[in-house]
């Protein structure tokens, strides 16, 4: 085993992204009678993720005792007898030997041959700067359990102190029983006092949302540059997953760039994920990944569920969080409005189109035109029908690769874009001025 710490900042090496995984869907494993989520969609055939937040389990009682289980073998009636005649002929044969160590047993002493080596007391030992436990120890007061009650049930997330005037960040699926009910939220602290909470604000399109308790003096997590993180980067992921509040588990990031679809259709949430490999479970949702100098760098969202399964059922090695830059983003528009935007292109993409790149529309849908008139991509020079080849220079081959790509930046920014004319051999490159669109 290495004597190397886990969590030491990482030496810089060549890092490269490893192939696409699934897709995602927020978590919500019920307590209770509340509602299951429904499954989000995924491109991918072999399976579909979903999201860690939501309703969440509470601890699995043991199981009942059976009345026929067999004793392991050796541990009957019949051996008890059998060993208390071996100790007895042990007393007999010791002879001497034997007679002192019951003398020395009715004494009160122990026997030299008997004492076990004890450790120096007293001392306390000191964590690393950069040690799991050192993190753990440092962010876990700041890290909260959520939960919605209402007559179906009670619906449980995890979230973090945002500010301490009594900002709280979670998920959007978390606390949506709420938002469509109106049933109250209880935020919970480490020192285990609880808190009502109103919603400021929330966004499924970003599966973010914004509380407020009438408390101050709390302790913020510090938000991290998330354009930072590379692939192979140690990460702790805070919650609590499955009602088991003030949980940590630890692994690396996996992949970046992660295009994640969760929620309903009609509200998807489009989230340019983070993956991570450290244990997400139902009840996660909401909670911080943290880097090796214990910065937010994600907020859990989804896990990835088994080929054929409905619900989410557990970790699998296979977590997304929203990267800390949209988050923050996000959340600063929550608090200022309520309201969150996210930037468009202005397209309609041809969900059927099978090839390099991804397509837009032809024709309308829906009503609605394949370009909007005077958007960005029209005062581009996009027609109907050309491929869009990669943003940014990276290769786009999917329609949620594109879709998660444009939302993780900001209206007003400037994107490249790579377009393929109908009947052109090669693309040409187009800048594209984002717009703006509300959530909701």
């Amino acid at each position: 085993m290495s004597d190397e710490n886990p969590f030491a900042p990482p030496t810089p090496a060549s890092r490269q992204e490893p192939p696409r995984a699934p897709a995602a869907m927020p978590d919500g494993a019920a307590s209770g009678p509340g509602p299951d989520l429904p499954p989000a969609a995924s491109p991918y055939p072999f399976t579909t993720p979903q999201a860690v937040g939501g309703p969440a389990a509470g601890p699995v009682p043991p199981p009942p005792s059976s009345p026929d289980r067999r004793r392991p073998r050796g541990l009957g009636r019949g051996s008890v007898v059998l060993v208390a005649s071996l100790a007895l002929l042990a007393g007999l044969v010791g002879g001497i030997g034997g007679s002192a160590l019951m003398d020395a047993r009715e004494d009160g002493a122990r026997p030299a041959d008997a004492a076990l080596p004890e450790a120096a007391g007293g001392e306390i030992v000191e964590r690393p700067d950069g040690s799991v436990a050192a993190i753990a120890a440092e962010a876990l007061p700041s890290v909260v359990s959520i939960a919605v009650r209402s007559a179906d049930g009670e619906a449980t997330g995890s979230g973090m102190v945002l500010k301490e005037n009594g900002y709280i960040l979670t998920n959007n699926h978390v606390v949506a029983g709420a938002t469509s009910s109106g049933a109250p939220v209880f935020v919970t602290f480490s020192d285990g006092h609880e808190e009502r909470a109103k919603i400021v604000g929330a966004t499924p399109d970003y599966d973010l949302a914004v509380l407020k308790v009438s408390e101050t003096g709390l302790t913020p997590l510090v938000l991290g540059d998330s354009d930072a993180v590379v692939v192979g980067d140690d990460v702790l992921a805070a919650g609590s997953p499955l009602g088991l509040d003030a949980t940590v588990t630890t692994g690396i990031v996996s992949a970046l760039h992660r295009p994640v679809q969760a929620g309903e259709q009609s509200a998807t949430a489009f989230i340019d994920a983070i993956q991570t490999d450290a244990a997400i479970n139902p009840g996660n949702s909401g909670g911080p990944l943290l880097n090796a100098a214990g910065e937010v760098i994600g907020i859990n969202s989804a896990i990835a569920q088994a080929p054929g399964s409905l619900t989410a059922t557990g970790n699998i090695g296979l977590g997304f969080a929203i990267p800390s830059n949209q988050a923050r983003r996000t959340a600063e528009q929550l608090i200022e409005s309520g309201e969150a935007t996210f930037p468009v292109i202005g397209v309609l993409l041809d969900q059927t189109y099978q090839g390099e790149g991804v397509k837009v529309a032809s024709a309308a849908q829906g009503g609605q035109p394949p370009i909007t008139p005077d958007g960005p991509a029209d005062r581009a020079g996009i027609a109907p029908g050309d491929v869009i080849l990669a943003i940014e220079g990276r290769p786009v081959s999917r329609s949620d690769e594109l879709i998660v790509a444009i939302r993780a930046l900001a209206p007003g920014d400037a994107v490249t874009l790579r377009v393929r004319s109908a009947g052109a051999d090669e693309g040409r490159d187009v800048r594209v001025v984002l717009d703006e669109k509300t959530s909701g």
